[in-house]
C-alpha cells in the first residue's frame, strides 16, 4: 500500500491517498509506541511536524525520552539520521563544516569542504539552549532555506531535512535563551510531560528486563516525501482558514481585546499562521479525515505560538501564563 508519487488533481485520487496514508501512519504510531510508552501525544505532535515538513523543539524534564524518541523516529521513517550533543564551547564549524587546506602530490594545494553534521535528514540538537547564541545562529540558514553557506559558497541540505531539538528547562545554569528569530522557525514547541501510571508500569515491564523492543522501520523516505507533498494538496475550508487568521492576529499587541493585549510583549508573525495552516492539514490526516475542521486549529494553538509570543513584565508578575493567554485567544472560536 504506497502513495502516488505522481499524485492527479482528481477528488477521489486524493480521497484515496489520504486515506492509505492515514492507514500507513497508523502504523507508524503502533511501532513508535512499542518503544516510547505514556506520550501520544508527543508521538503525535512530532509526527505532525514531520508531515508538515517542519522542526520541532522538545521542552521536558530529564528523563522522559526525548532523546529516544527523536531516534525512533528517524529509525521509523527511515531517515538518515545524525545527533549533536550541544555544550558551551561548540563552534558554528561544528555543526556545518568546514574547509581545510590540502597538497595533492605535485605540490597543487586547494581547499575541500568537509560535510558537519547538519548534513543529515533528520538531526538532533541535543540540549540547544546550552550552546552559545553564535553557535545556535549557525543552523538559522539551515532551518528555513535547507542549506549552509560557508566561505561564500552555498552547499544544499539532503531532503527531507529536520532539526528536532531538546532542551531541559530546569538546569538554566550555564545556558543561553534561544533566539526569537530562531524560536520562530520551529513549527511547533512540544511540551513533554510524565507519563500516567498505566504507560509507567508498562514501559517499567518492557525496559528492565534481558530483552527490549527493537526499533523497526515502517516508512521510507521516498514516503515521507510523498506524505509531505500531499499534506499540501488537502483542502481546507474557509472557516478553518478565518479561525487560523483570528487566533493568529488577535495574539498581536493593538489587534485584539484590550485584557488580553495588556499581557502581550510582542505576538506572532505571518510564520505562525503557515505553520498553523500546515500543522492542521497534518493532524487530519494523522486522525484519518480528509479535511481539517475548527478543532484542529484549537488542539494545535498551543504548541504553535507558545514559543512565538511573550508575556509582559506585568503579566508574569501576576502569575499568567502563555498557555492561560492562548486559551482566552482561542475561546472565541471554539
Amino acid at each position: 500500500m504506497t502513495i502516488t508519487e505522481n499524485p492527479s488533481d482528481n477528488a477521489s485520487d486524493l480521497a484515496n491517498d489520504i486515506e492509505t496514508l492515514g492507514v500507513r501512519l497508523q502504523e507508524v504510531r503502533t511501532a513508535i509506541g512499542e518503544v516510547i510508552f505514556g506520550q501520544k501525544e508527543v508521538i503525535d505532535e512530532s509526527l505532525i511536524t514531520l508531515l508538515a515538513g517542519g522542526h520541532a523543539l522538545l521542552i521536558g524534564v530529564p528523563g522522559l525520552a526525548k532523546t529516544r524518541l527523536v531516534q525512533t523516529l528517524g529509525t521509523v521513517l527511515g531517515l538518515e539520521d545524525k545527533r549533536v550533543q550541544f555544550t558551551p564551547d561548540l563552534m558554528p564549524a561544528d555543526i556545518l563544516g568546514s574547509e581545510v587546506l590540502e597538497e595533492s602530490e605535485t605540490g597543487k594545494r586547494n581547499f575541500r569542504f568537509i560535510r558537519g553534521p547538519v548534513f543529515c535528514q533528520l538531526l538532533m540538537a541535543d540540549e540547544i539552549n546550552r550552546a552559545s547564541p553564535r553557535t545556535q545562529s549557525a543552523l538559522l540558514q539551515a532551518m528555513q532555506e535547507r542549506s549552509v553557506a560557508v566561505a561564500g559558497v552555498s552547499h544544499d541540505l539532503p531532503s527531507p531535512f529536520h532539526v528536532l531539538a531538546t532542551q531541559n528547562p530546569l538546569e538554566q545554569e550555564g545556558t543561553y535563551p534561544l533566539p526569537e528569530a530562531q524560536l520562530d522557525r520551529f513549527l511547533l514547541q512540544i511540551d513533554v510531560g510524565y507519563p500516567d501510571e498505566q504507560a509507567e508500569r508498562a514501559m517499567l515491564i518492557a525496559t528492565t528486563g534481558i530483552d527490549e523492543a527493537d526499533v523497526r522501520v515502517v516508512f521510507t523516505t521516498k514516503e515521507l516525501l510523498a506524505a509531505q507533498r500531499l499534506v499540501r494538496r488537502i483542502p481546507i475550508g474557509d472557516s478553518v482558514i478565518n479561525a487560523i487568521l483570528e487566533l493568529v492576529r488577535k495574539g498581536r499587541p493593538g489587534q485584539g481585546d484590550a485584557d488580553i493585549d495588556a499581557t502581550i510583549a510582542w505576538g506572532p508573525g505571518p510564520r505562525a499562521s503557515q505553520a498553523l495552516m500546515l500543522a492542521c492539514r497534518a493532524r487530519a490526516v494523522l486522525e484519518g479525515r480528509l479535511a481539517p475542521s475548527v478543532d484542529d486549529v484549537i488542539e494545535l494553538a498551543h504548541p504553535v505560538l507558545r514559543h512565538r509570543m511573550a508575556l509582559t513584565f506585568a503579566a508574569r508578575a501576576d502569575g499568567i501564563t502563555m498557555d492561560q493567554v492562548i486559551d482566552r485567544l482561542a475561546e472565541p472560536i471554539a
